[in-house]
């Protein structure tokens, strides 16, 4: 079996799993699954004599994880750390008195609405680096799957702010899914 045929395998199941990893395995199934893509994005850039495609692609982790990291701890700098004050005042809280609740949360939203920010533009920066290394991949198969893939998911990153970028993901998370399972078993030749 080859290098392409083993990641055709790896790359279909370990992208299923990081879509419905959150849903059925929350947390193991989409690690399990980034694994599985992870090997199957080496062998691919193996095969093709590209190292760009695994650089490309491992950048768009670092950027992911960044993003992730970077929104989590704004969050806790912004309510002091593990402070478990804010969360019994919350506890406390009357929901139906609007003002006391605006007036509450007012002083964090600076503070939430520049994480979101910065999440943001490292999610696009992300997508970026995924679509560079999908766009090679289509380039060097012939499975121009992974170029639509690449594309839909950074246009997904660039809408994120607006909401509509997690449905636009998951429409790419779904044609990620397809374009692994349609790799050839083997570099087509030029």
């Amino acid at each position: 079996m080859s290098k392409l045929s083993e990641a055709k395998i790896l790359g279909g199941i370990g992208a299923l799993l990081t879509l419905l990893g959150g849903f059925l395995l929350p947390g193991l199934g989409a690690i399990l699954g980034l694994i599985l893509i992870f090997i199957a994005v080496k062998y691919i850039s193996e095969e093709c004599k590209d190292k760009s495609i695994f650089d490309h692609y491992l950048m768009h982790f670092i950027y992911s994880v960044i993003a992730i990291i970077a929104v989590v701890m704004i969050f806790f700098i912004s309510i002091g750390g593990f402070n478990l004050t804010f969360f019994t005042l919350i506890e406390s809280m009357n929901f139906t008195d609007f003002n006391s609740v605006w007036n509450f949360f007012k002083p964090y939203l600076v503070w939430w609405i520049s994480a979101l920010i910065i999440g943001w533009i490292f999610i696009i920066i992300s997508g970026m680096y995924l679509k560079k290394s999908y766009y090679s991949i289509a380039d060097k198969t012939k499975v121009n799957l992974f170029r639509t893939t690449g594309l839909i998911y950074f246009i997904g990153a660039i809408t994120l702010i607006i909401a509509i970028g997690i449905f636009i993901i998951l429409i790419a998370k779904i044609l990620e899914i397809i374009a692994y399972f349609h790799l050839p078993e083997k570099i087509p030749s030029k």
